[in-house]
């Protein structure tokens, strides 16, 4: 069920029904593959231009948290975790070692800027390309990919905390899992863990992909024990640790792009 309330069978999806699947192991999570730009060239062209490299982390690794913390099997195109580039060709798998090359040291950058993207399914955007691709501003360095790698990792710390991440049925998703009603750029999902995750009652995530601090209103009542997940309350990242959830008013306060996940006793 979605947070308008309707099903993911009532979506329509290039004429088929988006919800598709009996079980949550057969469906395939991710936000970039091999095919169509890597996740930091799709954000490359859709964040304005003068968006801190720093901010451009922060939304690589809320990006993939939507597919990480998600239900079902979870795909993570190879070197996304460290900001992965193929200098915006989209459809690379003819465009030899230069495009499609993992570079490994980060010294020498992640990809962006190699040259502009061959001409075949790529000239169309030569335009928007040609100025992103001179600006040196939209080159990470060590530090932005090693936050990256650390952030992703952090991700998969969380996933493998708890069976929340992984119900085994569609019954249990549809009694557990929930969407309490958030704002315009933020997704709340709960999972009751209530006699499945022999530490915590639930699990709460707040993915908050606006620019803007975000209070939630929490889905447990007012009184509730919740705490920031472990491994985010001694994450690297100093931003993530400042969120909170005030047991007393019963509202969660994540960060801006920012994706927080929170624990119930």
């Amino acid at each position: 069920m979605l947070p308008s309330g309707r099903k993911g069978s009532e979506i329509d999806y290039n004429g088929s029904p988006a919800g598709y699947t009996a079980a949550p192991g057969e469906a395939v999570t991710y936000v970039d593959a091999h095919d169509n730009e890597t996740l930091f060239d799709a954000l490359a062209y859709k964040l304005p231009q003068d968006t801190p490299m720093a901010d451009r982390v922060r939304m690589q690794a809320l990006s993939l948290a939507t597919a990480v913390l998600s239900q079902g099997t979870t795909f993570v195109h190879a070197g996304t975790e460290r900001l992965r580039s193929k200098s915006l060709d989209r459809n690379s798998y003819d465009s030899g070692d230069w495009f499609n090359r993992l570079l490994w040291d980060c010294a020498q950058g992640n990809g962006f800027g190699a040259g502009l993207p061959p001409r075949a399914d790529n000239e169309a955007k030569w335009p928007y390309a040609r100025p992103l691709l001179a600006d040196p501003a939209l080159r990470p360095g060590c530090a932005d990919i090693d936050a990256a790698r650390a952030r992703y990792g952090e991700l998969l710390r969380i996933r493998a905390s708890s069976p929340a991440f992984a119900l085994g049925t569609l019954e249990e998703v549809q009694r557990r899992l929930s969407f309490p009603d958030s704002a315009e750029g933020v997704i709340t999902m709960h999972v009751d863990t209530e006699g499945l995750d022999p530490r915590w009652r639930s699990v709460t995530v707040v993915f908050n992909a606006t620019p803007a601090e975000h209070t939630q209103a929490m889905p447990s009542p007012a009184g509730r024990e919740v705490a920031l997940h472990p491994v985010q309350a001694g994450s690297a990242d100093p931003v993530v640790r400042t969120a909170s959830a005030d047991r007393a008013t019963g509202t969660l306060t994540v960060p801006a792009r920012t994706v927080a996940v929170f624990v119930g006793v």
